[in-house]
């Protein structure tokens, strides 16, 4: 009986081990060449096999960025305004475009900008979302190539590099693997640091007065704080920035953040933006039906609480910051929202302050709000109703602190 089993053993693992059942690697190239003269970027697929990817449907938005398609084979199809179809043909198959690299926001300042010196902006926008319809079976390696114009010194993702200007994409959440989050290219500066098992870069175009070290020195102080209550160790972040008249604040991405150069590390009213925006970064936390307030809320409950608990904030200073969110915040009447504004979520970070003692005091101090946000982050999204719902659990109870009106 035991020879017969091993006999059986051994062909599953040689049918296992045959190329039937292997997934096919097929190469998938994206190269972007950078046109300062005309505010463009020209951005090429390029896939090894064409024929095993029937069909990649894109969502082009609305704003008019993207034109100029061509391809070298299959077919392109603007199927409406806002969205394009392209069937690759067969053998090394490529869809080469353009796409508007300045993005003015109706605020003022901009999302994304490019000078003759350097670009500035996020790979979302140089590859737009798709539906992707492919061969079962298949596993498309994505790879990102820059070629850089005459003067331009070198360029910086947060994708790992595995050449000269040559990084690899590999989301294992999407089908697609696009080229996400921040890109900072040309006549860049760069510092670096392995925080953890990261690798943090911070990278500006020289002369926009972006605090380099100042950044990977507040970092490496809270990081031991970052890594106990996030249980994620990113390969790489990518910090990037620059000076008017970019947008003036912070903005997150899956594996990068960019700061306006001339945000305070800490500001006056005792928080930092850069480990606000940190915190996005690392919880990915992403709510829905009208709650805004759990993700901006704990986003900037964090960026107090770290440096508190790394010692870079008194006692005094933390009963002083929360008496500035009270007084912000004490028009607030409610939480919900699709987009929570300062007040709002000042408010919302004296609800999650308040309900960390609750959850301490009740467990007698063996659970926190630590052990909800480490519950949030398994979740795809997050609603008011989820909120409590996994507070709760942590405390083994119903909660006192979200019987409130601000949460209806």
């Amino acid at each position: 009986m035991s020879a017969r089993l091993n006999l059986l053993l051994c062909a599953l693992l040689l049918c296992l081990s045959s190329p039937a059942w292997a997934a096919r690697k097929v190469d998938l190239d994206y190269q972007v060449r950078f046109l300062p003269d005309s505010d463009q970027a020209e951005v090429s697929l390029v896939l090894e096999r064409g024929e095993v990817v029937r069909s990649l449907r894109f969502d082009l938005g609305d704003k008019g960025y993207y034109s100029d398609f061509a391809t070298a084979t299959g077919t392109w199809q603007l199927d409406s305004a806002q969205r394009g179809t392209w069937v690759p043909g067969k053998g090394l198959a490529k869809l080469t475009y353009k796409v508007r690299v300045s993005h003015p926001r109706e605020s003022g300042g901009y999302d994304a900008r490019m000078t003759p010196d350097w670009a500035l902006l996020r790979g979302d926008d140089l590859v737009p979302s798709a539906h992707l319809n492919k061969e079962d079976g298949v596993d498309l390696v994505a790879r990102l190539q820059f070629e850089l114009p005459k003067g331009w010194k070198s360029v910086e993702t947060g994708w790992p590099r595995i050449g000269k200007n040559r990084f690899r994409i590999d989301t294992p959440s999407r089908l697609f693997d696009r080229p996400t989050g921040w890109i900072v290219a040309g006549k860049i500066g760069s510092r670096r640091a392995q925080l953890g098992n990261t690798d943090v870069t911070v990278a500006a175009p020289v002369g926009e007065g972006m605090r380099r070290m100042d950044m990977l020195t507040l970092l490496t102080f809270i990081w031991p704080e970052v890594q106990a209550v996030f249980p994620r160790d990113p390969a790489k972040l990518l910090i990037v920035g620059a000076g008017d008249p970019m947008w003036r604040g912070g903005l997150s991405a899956s594996n990068s953040l960019f700061m306006h150069s001339a945000r305070p590390l800490v500001s006056e009213n005792g928080t930092s933006s850069l480990v606000h925006e940190l915190v996005h970064v690392f919880s990915r936390v992403r709510d829905t039906d009208r709650s805004d307030w759990i993700s901006e809320g704990l986003a900037e409950y964090y960026a107090i609480e770290l440096v508190r608990r790394a010692g870079g904030m008194s006692e005094d200073r933390y009963q002083a910051v929360r008496k500035k969110l009270i007084r912000w915040s004490k028009k607030v009447d409610t939480l919900r929202t699709d987009n929570s504004t300062g007040a709002t979520t000042a408010r919302a970070v004296l609800l999650l302050q308040e309900l960390d003692r609750e959850i301490r005091k009740t467990t007698d101090n063996q659970r926190s709000l630590d052990d909800v946000t480490r519950g949030l982050m398994r979740m795809d999204k997050v609603s008011t109703r989820d909120f409590i719902s996994i507070s709760e659990n942590v405390m083994g109870r119903s909660s006192a602190v979200l019987d409130s009106k601000l949460l209806r």
